[in-house]
């Protein structure tokens, strides 16, 4: 990297420590021009623009950078955020899914994070699959939700006419994506109660969920440290590193047991709920 683009880099950094994202946006993109071949660049520029709701933006600057290189972690971790964003859960989910193996092959400390938003970006895909099984269940739904979003993006469209600086514009879209979601909301516990066979949403509760390969566990055995994985998948982490895969501390086989009462609980879930196996 060139001493110029390392300055601006640097003094990016600086004015993103202090909240003026716009500005660091600006020095990350002159740092680009002078050095456009450093992955790095692209990645603090994607986390400038994650925080200025920038997203195809910062889309770009994360396909740029994984790229470079393939083996960016925070190339696929700020892509996934952002797809998020954009309502786009599947390939968030195969973003934050790749982000998570790259921590867990390199020891990255970022694995908590990063396994949050895998569990984020599946629990938004099951939602948009959910959504669409409900809304299938009744055409007035549909159409009452349609209609609800419809008027959405009028409000966030009339926002671009307004007179408003950063964080003013980013409270109204949050007011009116909160405003939407809370309508849809009571809207569908409408129906529920009309039709609570059909229409109730269904739900895996976090505490089931194996943090390795993010479905519900079968065989959930307890480190230490007092994290629960599933068998199988912790197993198989542990030929490949002997680290516990959130915390990165030494773990063994021979300190795992079984978290009966765990089991017990998965057990009974899948018992009274077979669609959980596909989640």
């Amino acid at each position: 990297m060139s001493h110029k683009a390392v300055a601006l880099k640097e003094e990016g950094n600086k004015y993103f420590q202090d909240g003026d994202y716009k500005e660091a946006e600006s020095l990350y993109s002159q740092a680009i021009q002078k050095d456009s071949t450093n992955p790095k660049i692209f990645t603090n520029r994607a986390m400038a623009r994650l925080k200025l709701q920038s997203w195809d933006a910062c889309v770009d600057d994360c396909i740029k950078a994984i790229e470079l290189d393939h083996g960016s972690m925070k190339g696929y971790y700020y892509l996934a955020q952002a797809q998020l964003a954009l309502n786009h859960p599947n390939e968030a989910f195969s973003s934050a899914l790749t982000a998570y193996e790259r921590c867990i092959e390199t020891f990255d400390n970022s694995a908590t994070a990063v396994s949050n938003l895998v569990l984020q970006a599946k629990k938004q895909k099951w939602e948009a699959r959910e959504r669409e099984r409900i809304r299938g269940r009744s055409e007035l739904l549909r159409e009452l939700e349609d209609g609800l979003m419809k008027r959405k993006k009028e409000d966030l469209q009339r926002l671009k006419f307004k007179t408003l600086d950063f964080s003013e514009e980013a409270e109204e879209k949050a007011d009116i994506e909160l405003e939407c979601r809370k309508k849809i909301e009571e809207l569908r516990n409408i129906f529920a109660v009309a039709d609570p066979k059909n229409m109730q949403r269904r739900e895996v509760p976090d505490y089931l969920i194996d943090n390795i390969s993010f479905t519900v566990m079968h065989d959930p055995v307890v480190t230490k440290t007092g994290n629960s994985y599933d068998r199988a998948t912790v197993m198989e982490h542990l030929k490949r590193s002997h680290t516990d895969p959130l915390t990165r501390e030494p773990l063994h086989m021979q300190d795992l047991r079984p978290n009966l009462a765990l089991r017990q609980a998965c057990e009974q879930f899948l018992t009274e709920n077979g669609w959980a196996v596909d989640w």
